[in-house]
């Protein structure tokens, strides 16, 4: 059994540095370029289902990659994969947040969350129950999952060898993946942050 763990291809507030969450943004032209070149480079894998986070960005960037990449296969949205919820930042520049957004990124698990919004650990707990549960099927499929950056990041921070490492130093880039096999009910990590595109068009926001 093989996963695909892909965030989502640029927007416009990620260009710009917002914090997005829950705001539900297409894709900019970047971003669906990003896609298009990473569907491309991916021929010759075949997926047997795409499961996606119900917001636009998601959805929009696994549809262009599956088409790219020639595989028409069965899609569904599943809520437990949605973006962190910011509460009342959501919508504010990173670099105006100073010391709060800070300790979200340097001491996540520590941070007591955005006003009326989510902890790191409620991101773990419901990303971590899809994963647990897809990974139980042990089927032998090849599946797509379409999500964010944070929700990525929480999904497998159980799988990785320091889990307070939670950020690894950056946000999952735009159009990259995290790569499971799972067999028998055990998974492992064989490839984090990958990208099927030139890697000189990465762009890290949160620098």
């Amino acid at each position: 059994m093989k996963i695909y763990i892909l965030r989502h291809g640029e927007t416009v507030l990620n260009s710009k540095g917002i914090m997005q969450g829950r705001l539900d943004e297409q894709l900019n032209e970047n971003g669906r370029s990003l896609a298009e070149m990473t569907g491309k480079a991916m021929k010759g894998i075949h997926f047997d289902y795409c499961i996606s986070s119900p917001l636009k960005r998601s959805k929009e960037t696994a549809e262009i990659i599956l088409r790219e990449s020639e595989n028409d296969i069965p899609f569904s949205i599943d809520d437990r994969i949605i973006e962190i919820d910011f509460g009342d930042k959501e919508g504010k520049k990173v670099a105006e947040m100073g010391d709060e957004f800070g300790k979200f990124f340097m001491d996540p698990f520590h941070f007591a969350g955005f006003p009326n919004g989510e902890t790191i650990q409620d991101v773990c707990n419901r990303t971590q129950d899809f994963l647990k549960e897809l990974i139980a099927k042990d089927d032998g499929k090849t599946y797509l999952i379409s999500t964010h950056g944070c929700a990525m990041r929480g999904m497998v921070n159980y799988l990785m060898d320091e889990p307070e490492d939670y950020w690894l130093g950056h946000a999952p880039y735009n159009c990259s993946f995290t790569i499971i096999e799972a067999e028998g009910g055990e998974a492992r990590i064989i490839d984090i942050d990958k990208v099927y595109y030139d890697p000189s068009l990465i762009v890290d926001h949160f620098k």
